[in-house]
């Protein structure tokens, strides 16, 4: 088996907490506000993006141009209505499996990290009642480049004070794996494997999963 990790890497939305459906609605939401189709197919082609990329995407979507001024106010507002619906998120909402493998990584004192490009990241922490199980948090604030690029994941593994080749990251999009891979460190993928195919190995979720499972699955 090979060698345990010095740290994990989690993505928030989609690994530790599922707020996609908040996020399809929002951006459904202001998609209709400009008259464009959105449906379940076009947010597919959000997954991993940044807010302003998807701003993009979206009015590509409707062949769409607008400055980057009218694009920021778009997306302000975008966050807003995404911070109502997440208002009531409590720890209930915490995906199966993840507080039993938080608890097993810190039985044996592996670092724990947050790499999210959301920049709701500690709004959603405090909410979920988790971020005092992390030593330390990147968000989209903090970084200034998003996914695919590897500055997020590099830079948790700075803050953290562990080699990229130690690090172990989570991640439900294909632009997470590939920051991942790009970053030097080894690539869980926590979803569909057709839509995760660059990972080292894939999980559907984190139920009754352990972390020998996970080192087994990357010897493969």
């Amino acid at each position: 088996m090979i060698k345990k990790p010095e740290a994990c890497i989690f993505d928030l939305d989609g690994v530790i907490v599922d707020t996609s459906w908040y996020h399809y609605k929002a951006w459904q939401r202001l998609a209709a506000s400009l008259s464009i189709q959105f449906g379940e197919e076009e947010n597919q082609q959000l997954k991993g993006l940044s807010r302003h990329d998807s701003m993009h995407k979206i009015l590509e979507m409707g062949g769409r141009t607008m400055s980057e001024q009218q694009i920021q106010r778009l997306t302000d507002r975008k966050n807003e209505w995404y911070q109502e619906y997440i208002a009531d998120l409590s720890p209930d909402n915490i995906l199966e499996g993840i507080r039993p493998f938080l608890d097993e990584l810190e039985d044996n004192d592996i670092r724990k990290a947050i790499g999210s490009s959301s920049k709701n990241a500690q709004q959603i922490l405090e909410a979920l009642q988790l971020t005092h199980r992390f030593d330390a948090v990147v968000d989209g604030d903090a970084v200034k480049n998003a996914k695919p690029d590897p500055e997020i994941f590099l830079r948790a593994a700075e803050l953290l004070g562990v080699s990229p080749d130690a690090c172990i990251v989570f991640e439900d999009a294909a632009s997470g794996v590939k920051a991942a891979n790009r970053a030097g460190m080894k690539s869980v993928g926590v979803g569909d494997k057709h839509f995760l195919i660059d990972a080292d190995a894939v999980i559907p979720s984190f139920k009754n999963m352990t972390l020998d499972n996970i080192l087994a699955l990357l010897e493969k």
